[in-house]
């Protein structure tokens, strides 16, 4: 297997599509190996991100009638698109979706959803075969048990794929604080959407805003 390491192999918006799958409302109440809770939050901080760095982002559920819409937090951030809705279980093997990705003319596909041993592993496990550079984001996925999620990663990592968590693509998405262009984009989702971090960047704001009191002589 070639090694994914240099400069060369981190990923960059101009270069990347997201794939968000199945995150809807029966997959969702069988989701052990995560609080379900932090799946909707993780998941709907990378939509935010995608939007925020303008990386194309393709929404797609299976048999939505059935088994419900996507998230509405999800699709509250890209209000006017279209959810494509397949009856493959394969996200890889439905040609609407392929074709869209494919029309953006980007190599680094970055996947999430779910369920991680099934609905994410399969399209991961094509797409590398095909070639293409995929990204798996681990915690804006989730699978029924702890064991069925880690050993699909650990499956996808045997098959060429790169595993990262929402906050490390944030990361190297920005990868320069001089880059200005989306820092406050990025800020308000780290205020919204991670945690301690973000509760602590507002304490530093009111800190910095809080006038010293006076010392008496």
């Amino acid at each position: 297997m070639t090694l994914r390491n240099g400069l060369a192999s981190l990923l960059r918006p101009e270069d990347s599509v997201l794939v968000l799958i199945d995150h809807q409302a029966f997959q969702l109440t069988n989701v052990n190996s995560h609080d379900p809770q932090a799946v909707v939050n993780n998941v709907t901080a990378l939509a935010k991100l995608a939007k925020a760095f303008n990386v194309p982002t393709i929404l797609t559920s299976v048999l939505a009638a059935r088994g419900g819409l996507l998230f509405k937090q999800i699709t509250d951030v890209f209000p006017d698109q279209e959810v494509i809705d397949r009856t493959w279980v394969n996200t890889w093997e439905d040609k609407k979706v392929v074709d869209l990705v494919k029309a953006t003319g980007r190599k680094q596909l970055i996947i999430a959803g779910l369920w991680t041993e099934v609905c994410v592993a399969m399209p991961v496990i094509q797409a590398a075969g095909e070639g293409w550079d995929v990204t798996v984001i681990t915690d804006a996925s989730g699978g029924v048990s702890t064991e069925s999620h880690e050993v699909a990663i650990q499956r996808m990592i045997a098959a060429g794929a790169n595993p990262m968590t929402w906050m490390a693509l944030a990361g190297e998405w920005q990868r320069d604080w001089a880059r200005t262009e989306h820092a406050e984009e990025l800020t308000q989702i780290l205020i919204d959407h991670l945690g301690g971090s973000g509760i602590a960047y507002l304490w530093e704001q009111q800190l910095l805003n809080t006038p010293v009191p006076g010392i008496a002589g």
